[in-house]
């Protein structure tokens, strides 16, 4: 399972941010990503449904699934797939009252406890743990987590789960070896300066495709 998580400023710093980030939806649709975590926690409400909806747009046609950070009402408005629950949100119970029948709901987790945790109460469909690697976006001091929490993780858990920090194709290689059941990330999924989206999109997900069928994941 591969999932692009959204950050609009790591794609344009201008006006034309959201058009950018479309433009990427739609290349990693294309390209085969399985899902996308729309986190741009500073937008209103109205903008974040418009921008969920043109997302939305953006992958009709391809298997890709939209996901809300932690918005069951911005899920809801916009027809978005589900929502993905921060580690001190809602109850995964409490969400599903809320969503329509059939909709996506993961969670994010820290430690190997957490994991095990959300799975025992079930109705999450999958979890992302970390940060694994360390990223730009989160600073020093941040707490990682190691390999063998995330070995840990994936044994103790009843649904996949995802690795996020830091994700380059050789640590994803690492973190699948480990035993999870996809990734997660940011910065993995956006073009150096100057290349366009498409044939960045398509190497990543060949590559993070390629890592997982020789990589020998236990799940």
């Amino acid at each position: 399972m591969i999932c692009l998580v959204t950050d609009r400023r790591r794609v344009s710093s201008g006006h034309d941010a959201a058009d950018r980030l479309v433009d990427l939806v739609a290349a990693a649709a294309h390209a085969g990503v399985d899902l996308i975590q729309v986190r741009e926690r500073d937008l209103e409400a109205r903008d974040l449904i418009a921008l969920v909806r043109r997302c939305l747009d953006a992958v009709r046609g391809t298997p890709t699934k939209v996901l809300v950070n932690d918005r069951t009402d911005v899920v809801i408005a916009a027809g978005a797939h589900g929502v993905h629950l921060r580690g001190d949100s809602i109850e995964a119970t409490a969400a599903r009252a809320l969503l329509p029948p059939g909709a996506l709901v993961g969670r994010s987790v820290h430690t190997v406890e957490e994991a095990a945790a959300a799975s025992r109460a079930g109705r999450i469909d999958y979890l992302i743990l970390g940060t694994v690697f360390p990223t730009p976006s989160k600073d020093s001091t941040h707490r990682l987590t190691t390999l063998d929490e995330l070995s840990a993780a994936s044994r103790a858990t009843a649904v996949p789960v995802l690795a996020i920090g830091g994700m380059t194709i050789e640590r994803a290689s690492a973190a699948v070896r480990a035993g999870a059941s996809g990734v997660a990330g940011v910065g993995l999924f956006v073009p150096p300066d100057g290349r366009s989206w498409h044939p960045h999109l398509q190497a990543v997900v060949a590559d993070l495709r390629r890592a997982f069928d020789t990589c020998g994941a236990v799940p």
